[in-house]
């Protein structure tokens, strides 16, 4: 197995060691979580140089990697729901988006064609960990007075959303409704 590959798979294995330290319950346990929480998210970042810098561009990964990013950020925003830390209207939008994305994908993978990520998606992506780090971090740190973590997290929504038109609307001749 190469390395991205190792990445790919290092990043669900850590999935349990995040919800473990975000379920523990001691005070502190949401910045290792956190700190988990960003380690994954880096082998997400560096699994994709490494296979374009090196053409090393796999099967597995090309189907894992998604996988293991959407089984990253809806167990966190699922989590944080869990604990009256988000609204689950943020994150039934999230993970709608995401299966629907997801669905445009497979169907215009099983005609041949492949949807590459935006900047909008890549943008998405990148608010929604800034939003999920915050969301634990913020609290711990006790800057309760100015709520950067939720104003963060609706910004991470608006691009999920954003994101979202921009895949279907640039791929929508793709997927025949007939």
């Amino acid at each position: 197995m190469n390395l991205p590959n190792k990445l790919t798979l290092l990043r669900v294995l850590l999935i349990p060691v995040f919800i473990l330290c975000f379920y523990i319950p001691v005070r502190g346990a949401n910045l290792l979580a956190a700190a988990i929480f960003l380690l994954a998210y880096l082998t997400d970042i560096f699994d994709g140089l490494l296979a374009r810098k090196y053409n090393i561009i796999t099967d597995f990964g090309k189907l894992m990697d998604p996988i293991a990013d959407k089984l990253l950020s809806c167990s966190a925003f699922i989590m944080l729901v869990s604990q009256g830390m988000l609204s689950p209207i943020a994150v039934i939008i999230i993970i709608a988006r995401e299966f629907i994305i997801s669905g445009f994908r497979l169907v215009s993978a099983g005609r041949g064609n492949i949807i590459a990520a935006s900047w909008l998606g890549k943008t998405k992506t990148i608010s929604q960990c800034a939003a999920v780090l915050l969301l634990l971090v913020w609290p711990e740190l006790g800057f309760v007075k100015f709520p950067l973590d939720k104003v963060v997290l609706w910004v991470s929504v608006i691009f999920t959303i954003m994101s979202g038109a921009d895949y279907i609307i640039k791929n929508y001749s793709q997927i025949d409704l007939t």
